[in-house]
């Protein structure tokens, strides 16, 4: 092994300073990799690219960055030559010294101890401070009177990039916008601050340039944030299924540093876990004591503190819907509610991906839901999905849809089939989602003109029947009978405060909720959303066990 990985795995091992699950699973894992694959590492390259910090402000290389540029810059495959581990994602908290790694690593390869011509380096970010900032890093230390005549020997630098005069390789900042980047012949792409992407749009956009030089590289340096379901929340999901899952890692190294638990930052000796910089800056420890006092007295004033310092994002804090006992506790076998009247809730994420229907039915306190689901075959989710959804389909809790979406049509065909057997008195939809469904519903008598027994629900309604949602697991006034998809989907649902004005940091706690997913890709809601809208209806519902309907029988003379 070598001394600059052992080092950090010493530290992670036996417990120098404190770890995080994460990086005690990582250590494992590459410990692992070097006993059982054909890896070796350059110890003559990584010796030159560690040389190259004295031409920077550190004090030192810290042994969590020389694990990381060991292990992402200069191990190869044996057999052929090629990079182990050529993506990185690095989430670390802030003061870390993200920024300084980025220069520091942008400078090795584009040195000629990486060894290829014209091997690019583009930093990448939302905006043009970010992705500058690690250019002018480099610029700065290059600019020092103690070193500016030697490195304008082998550099070449403007206010804007930095270009190393033997191998013609080019560091750029660049910001998202797509203009322009078909022509990219990127060694390594650097995504600095991930946490603010959206979507994949424009990493599409810079990353379509990687293979055209040989040894590509994709570094995602990043703090933790608050946008979720983007590639951060990817990146975390991934990860993990490669840390705790045995996932094959694909060639991505996950280096996360945050605390295991939001209780643990009452004790400094945590701190390590999210910023493991911090043994060895006693001055970023101070600030940060200053910022902790500050945000225990007003945890709204300083959101950034959990979101940023620890990488535990308050905002987006896990709150399950209710204790895994109480979803238990819906398995109580169903009456016969045939001819009974009831309420019906529809809810999709996408129709591409799964759609489920719920009938809801009440008897004084007690509730009593028949579910049912559809999953799309053509979903990108299914190999990310931990759920037995075969078994499920078996046994006619769900229905597999070999098709390029889950047509409207099954749906309706469904409720149509139901009104047969009970009195539907009112249907509800997220408002989103109706557009696609309203012709259909309107053939089988739904609509909120003429018959106006549709309901279009909108967040304010999610509010108000939350509550009645959170008593009747409570007091278990749930049944259910055997619904495993349904039991799963509310397992995989959190609570979100919701304030004035969702998503802005500063609102006030208004007390109300609504419902968002634990995860985003592998874990779906569909089926407890879909009863959340038809409990938004309940009250056109008799208060207690409705008369059945008599059976009349007809003679005919």
């Amino acid at each position: 092994m070598n001394k600059h990985i052992q080092e950090w795995m010493d530290i992670v091992e036996k417990g120098t300073y404190a770890t995080c699950k994460e990086q005690k699973a990582l250590v494992k894992r590459v410990r692992w990799c070097f006993e059982h694959e054909a890896i070796y590492v350059d110890e003559e390259q990584l010796e030159k690219y560690l040389g190259l910090a004295k031409y920077f402000p550190f004090d030192e290389v810290f042994p969590w960055q020389k694990f990381v540029i060991a292990l992402h810059d200069c191990t190869y495959w044996k057999d052929t030559g090629m990079p182990r581990w050529p993506d990185l994602f690095c989430m670390i908290g802030r003061g870390a010294g993200k920024d300084g790694t980025i220069a520091l690593e942008s400078t090795c390869l584009m040195s000629p101890y990486n060894g290829i011509q014209e091997y690019d380096v583009d930093i990448c970010a939302n905006n043009e401070d970010q992705a500058m900032r690690p250019v002018q890093d480099v610029i700065n230390a290059f600019e020092e009177p103690a070193v500016i005549k030697k490195l304008k020997k082998f550099f070449y630098w403007t206010k804007e990039v930095v270009k190393c005069i033997k191998t013609k390789s080019v560091m750029r900042g660049r910001t998202n916008s797509p203009k322009g980047k078909d022509g990219l012949r990127s060694g390594i792409v650097v995504f600095n601050e991930i946490h603010q992407y959206e979507d994949y749009k424009n990493i599409d956009v810079f990353t379509t340039g990687l293979g055209k030089k040989k040894h590509p590289r994709r570094s995602y340096y990043t703090t933790n944030g608050n946008v979720r379901e983007g590639p951060l929340d990817d990146l975390l999901e991934t990860s993990e299924g490669i840390l705790f899952g045995d996932d094959p890692d694909n060639g991505l190294l996950p280096f996360i540093c945050r605390l295991d638990s939001k209780d643990e930052v009452d004790d400094e000796a945590n701190w390590p876990k999210a910023n493991p910089s911090l043994p060895y800056l006693p001055h970023l420890l101070e600030e940060i004591r200053k910022e902790y006092r500050e945000w225990k007295k007003n945890p709204r004033r300083l959101p950034a503190f959990m979101t940023k310092r620890m990488n535990i994002p308050e905002n987006a804090e896990e709150t399950p819907v209710t204790d895994w006992e109480n979803i238990k506790a819906t398995n109580i076998a169903l009456p016969d509610l045939e001819r009974w009247s009831c309420t019906c809730g529809i809810d999709f994420s996408k129709i591409t991906d799964w759609a489920s229907v719920n009938l809801h039915f009440r008897d004084g306190d007690l509730r009593y839901d028949i579910s049912h689901s559809w999953l799309c075959l053509k979903s990108r989710d299914i190999p990310r999905m931990k759920c037995p959804w075969r078994e499920w389909a078996k046994e006619g809790r769900l229905t597999l849809v070999d098709d390029v979406e889950i047509h409207p049509s099954l749906l309706t065909e469904y409720i149509q089939q139901a009104k047969r057997k009970y009195t539907i008195k009112m249907l509800a939809i997220d408002d989103f989602r109706f557009a696609l469904l309203s012709k259909y519903l309107q053939d089988i008598g739904f609509d909120t003109k003429v018959n106006k027994n549709l309901k279009m629900v909108r967040p304010s309604d999610i509010m108000k029947v939350a509550t009645v949602i959170d008593s009747c697991f409570a007091n278990q006034w749930f049944r259910w009978g055997d619904a495993p998809e349904l039991r799963w989907a509310t397992n995989n649902t959190k609570m979100i405060r919701s304030g004035r004005k969702p998503g802005k940091e500063d609102d006030a706690d208004m007390g109300n909720y609504v419902y968002g997913k634990i995860e985003g890709k592998s874990r779906k809601t569909d089926p407890f959303m879909a009863l959340v809208a038809s409990m938004v209806v309940e009250d056109v519902l008799p208060q207690h066990k409705p008369k059945p309907t008599p059976k009349i029988q007809v003679y005919s003379y």
